[in-house]
């Protein structure tokens, strides 16, 4: 009995104090690591997220950019960061899916890490030249299937690759890809007609779609885009299940606690229910998950899926980082 009752008595305490933590953590500033240079999404994305999550926590967070080597360098960073709930970062398909299939990383990219929340995620256009003659993504492929290796697709980055590899893949064709050094060049290529086609992230290129200097065919997912209601979904246009997004998430390093994570979660979530918030990340041509995915369990749920669909196809492709 009286061993009982010590072992109530220590749980007690220390359930108590694990609560008081929660209740008083944060009590200095928070740093979140984004693994690429000030200016581009994940930075943007991040920013807008920090400043509505100070509120909630009570604390300042500061952005720390540590860019190199397709946003490793930076993972890397908040992989050997101590898991106290004072380093966060966010990441992105790129960072914590097809990075551990395209480097040699000193992080596994899954089991170095906390989920925190899914955040937002934005897919793909398949877009072409305006001079382009095929009408539709039925007419699209036939012509290739039928011109082998005769037309050129830009890449800029390796969502845009491996999504260049599976449209290959998936409907039997066969083109050039053309590596470039981010989108705005690719496109700027596009609209001039000095590459052929590609697949591009919607916010980059959904402007030169609107002024008629390109082509689109169809969006890489399952709903049409509220910005371009017009474009069909892949589905629509005869290629079914032909999707591919770039989507966005927050973690903490392995091993931070779950009540640090769940206050955390809490002020993500508060974040993004946010109407500036929210008017802020659709400028940006994102698109916030729903609620109820808006969770440390479906941010690892998709980062599974997404694993075991997209390393195949990067291996066997012979895909690697630069």
């Amino acid at each position: 009995m009286r061993k009982w009752l010590v072992g109530v008595v220590a749980a007690a305490v220390l359930g108590s104090a694990a609560g008081a933590f929660a209740q008083v953590y944060p009590v200095r500033p928070l740093t979140m690591v984004v693994p690429f240079a000030a200016g581009g999404p994940n930075d943007a994305i991040a920013r807008a997220l920090a400043q509505r999550m100070q509120v909630s926590l009570g604390q300042p967070i500061m952005i720390e950019n540590v860019d190199g080597a397709a946003g490793s360098i930076g993972t890397g960073r908040l992989a050997q960061a101590a898991p106290d709930g004072y380093t966060l970062g966010i990441g992105y398909w790129g960072t914590h899916v097809a990075n551990g299939a395209l480097y040699t990383l000193p992080y596994d990219v899954q089991a170095g890490f906390a989920p925190i929340s899914l955040l937002v995620e934005s897919p793909l256009l398949i877009v072409a030249k305006a001079a382009t003659q095929a009408q539709n993504l039925a007419a699209l492929v036939d012509w290739l299937k039928a011109h082998p290796d005769q037309s050129t697709w830009g890449v800029p980055g390796s969502g845009s690759h491996v999504a260049s590899v599976f449209f290959q893949r998936e409907t039997g064709t066969r083109f050039r890809l053309l590596p470039y050094r981010g989108a705005g060049p690719a496109i700027a290529d596009l609209a001039a007609g000095r590459i052929d086609m590609g697949l591009f992230n919607v916010g980059p290129v959904l402007p030169q779609v609107r002024a008629g200097a390109i082509k689109a065919y169809a969006v890489t997912a399952r709903r049409r885009l509220p910005g371009a209601p017009d474009i069909p979904t892949v589905d629509e246009a005869g290629l079914p299940g032909l999707y591919s997004s770039v989507w966005f998430g927050f973690w903490a390093p392995a091993r931070t606690p779950g009540e640090i994570i769940a206050r955390l979660n809490a002020a993500t979530v508060e974040a993004l229910a946010d109407e500036k918030v929210r008017a802020r990340l659709a400028e940006l041509a994102q698109e916030i998950f729903p609620r109820q995915q808006q969770t440390p369990q479906a941010l690892a749920a998709l980062q599974e899926a997404e694993i075991a669909k997209w390393w195949p196809i990067i291996k066997a492709a012979g895909i690697k980082g630069e």
